[in-house]
């Protein structure tokens, strides 16, 4: 595994931003930055052996700072949603900062995910870490997160978060991975096809808060038990798919058990012949399919924009507001404990 870092810039503080590449003895690739511990680009072959970026991205490294679809970054203290910004901890009240309808999402208006992060290189992977301060956006507790990049010779991508905090405190870390296996900028995903792990459906309401509830996903619009292309459920109006104009839904996983790696599905493209099967020790995946891509992106690599449904994210992570649902599993981080959570995907061709 050979690993090449290089300064892609700096920002107006002086700070250095840095890209890795993480490249194996096939040719294929990934590549990262320090900024939000962003995944950049994964350079993987299709069924003819060429090598195509299938993780959407943009142009320069300013683009990484603020983007509305936070593309390819780690996304903390708590990915999703906390309901209308308040949770109780330990029978303390907090009021955390409200940045959306359903309250407070993805950590807040400066999460993890638009900070620059400490990062190094460790023998065969890359290693990012942040501090996120006492209060930061109303958490309690001081958090010290640190998340490690693996990727071997056979295209697997390892992604391993460690957190510790001195006060209790709710830590749900995810990556925000887009992906389009036909290659980046290649148009829309609705043609992937989108098997999951998952026989349940998590119920929101018409803010996308949930309401506790599990649906049934046999005979649904949601219901990726099988292999299934992503397009055909799209004017459905069950759990609100036409709507919200795609999936923007989460999948609790069948037979998950806590610190185990659990097979949460398979995506595949026909048309290149790339699949990415993904397996993670979190208790669930939420499913989105670019839906609000056209809406303010950056520039990508190409030198365009992307459109909606032009990637599909299947994030790995706790269930949402789980701090304000005991019937869910936990998402609570008690002082002395350590959070560990890795999610795995192993792309190869069919």
């Amino acid at each position: 595994m050979e690993i090449e870092q290089h300064i892609w810039g700096a920002t107006s503080d002086g700070e250095v931003v840095v890209l890795y590449t993480l490249r194996n003895d096939r040719g294929a690739e990934v590549q990262l930055c320090n900024i939000g511990a962003s995944i950049i680009s994964v350079k993987v072959p299709d069924r003819e052996g060429h090598l195509a970026d299938v993780a959407l991205g943009y142009r320069d490294f300013k683009s990484y700072f603020s983007d509305p679809a936070h593309c390819g970054k780690s996304i903390g203290r708590v990915a999703g949603c906390i309901a209308y910004g308040v949770m109780t901890v330990e029978g303390e009240e907090y009021r955390l900062e409200v940045n959306s309808g359903a309250g407070h999402l993805d950590g807040g208006v400066k999460g993890l995910a638009d900070r620059l992060w400490e990062s190094r290189v460790e023998t065969n992977r890359v290693v990012m870490s942040i501090y996120s301060e006492e209060g930061d956006s109303g958490y309690p507790g001081g958090l010290q997160v640190e998340v490690a990049f693996d990727f071997d010779e056979e295209n697997t991508l390892e992604i391993t978060y460690v957190a510790q905090s001195d006060r209790t405190t709710p830590v749900n870390l995810t990556d925000y991975l887009y992906l389009n296996l036909g290659g980046d900028a290649s148009g829309s995903t609705l043609d992937h096809q989108l098997r999951l792990n998952a026989s349940r459906l998590l119920e929101t309401d018409d803010r996308g808060i949930p309401t506790g509830a599990l649906l049934d996903v046999a005979d649904t619009a949601v219901d990726f038990r099988t292999l299934r292309r992503l397009g055909d459920g799209m004017e459905s109006d069950f759990a609100r798919i036409r709507m919200l104009r795609g999936y923007e839904h989460f999948f609790p996983l069948d037979g998950w058990r806590p610190n185990i790696l659990t097979e949460v599905g398979e995506l595949r493209d026909e048309r290149s012949g790339r699949k990415v099967e993904i397996f993670s020790s979190q208790p669930g995946a939420m499913l989105y399919t670019g839906n609000r891509l056209a809406g303010g992106c950056p520039v990508n690599k190409s030198g365009g924009r992307y459109r909606d449904h032009d990637g599909v994210v299947v994030a790995c992570m706790g269930y949402p507001d789980a701090v304000n649902h005991p019937e869910f599993p936990s998402v609570l981080l008690e002082p002395g404990r350590l959070y560990v959570q890795k999610t795995v995907y192993r792309f190869g061709t069919f």
